[in-house]
């Protein structure tokens, strides 16, 4: 390793500190949900350390607890995660455009919203050794967040693991609501979701279908019709004219 990829390694590690502090609370709570679920914390621990994806982790523990099958657990977390492939283009872009593969490969392995967001706002091309840094501190703790909360988890009594489980659903609570609450349009699309999903629990003619194929259908469909009838442009275009 060169002198400046031991610098920009250490930077890395600097900026994805707090990352991996704020990753270890939230996957606290994951690994509520991963107990819940009959995951031992060794498991949990895998997965945090295999899927650095809070949405995507939380619905493979969702459909885990369901009894789905692998097949649609590995569809419901290709759909929740899809972003990252859109965020791992982007930050191909920062690269040297002679990149070796094995670089780009190993980045594209720990591509959350917060090392994308510390990634692109480096001056000039990303060294990937300043991402290696930040992936470095971030996985271990968003991993050991989840194997602690499982332990917790089995040692706390009932009642305050009944209240650290609701910990998980406040923070998508955080995410979904800001972006609501500035634009009509994805208010619109959370309402239909909720409202979506409480029907296909509902009806009759869904009752043939499990809880993970629901799910699957739901947000597919949910975010085709989104993406038809509200294109990126218009939905731009309004929060423009709410900033005003």
């Amino acid at each position: 390793m060169t002198t400046e990829n031991k610098i920009c390694f250490r930077h890395g590690m600097r900026d994805g500190s707090p990352i991996a502090l704020g990753y270890f609370a939230v996957a606290f709570t994951l690994g509520i949900a991963a107990r819940n679920a009959g995951l031992s914390a060794l498991q949990a621990l895998v997965a945090s350390a295999l899927n650095n994806a809070s949405a995507g982790e939380y619905a493979g523990f969702a459909l885990i607890a369901a009894g789905s099958t692998y097949w649609e657990t590995a569809i419901m977390t290709l759909v929740v995660n899809a972003r990252y492939l859109l965020m791992s283009c982007a930050l191909s872009q920062k690269l040297q455009p002679d990149t070796p593969l094995r670089h780009r490969m190993l980045i594209a392995y720990d591509v959350t919203d917060e090392i994308f967001g510390i990634c692109v706002a480096q001056p000039g091309h990303l060294n990937p050794w300043y991402a290696y840094g930040a992936i470095a501190v971030a996985i271990p703790g968003w991993a050991l967040g989840t194997y602690f909360g499982v332990i917790m988890g089995n040692v706390l009594p009932t009642r305050v693991v009944s209240a650290l489980s609701v910990g998980l659903y406040g923070m998508f609570l955080a995410i979904i609501i800001p972006p609501a609450r500035k634009n009509k349009v994805i208010a619109g699309v959370v309402a239909a979701g909720f409202a979506a999903s409480y029907l296909a629990n509902r009806l009759p003619l869904l009752d043939g279908l499990s809880t993970g194929m629901k799910t699957i259908i739901l947000t597919i469909v949910l975010a085709l019709l989104a993406a038809l009838l509200f294109p990126a442009d218009i939905v731009n275009t309004e929060e423009k004219k709410e900033e005003r």
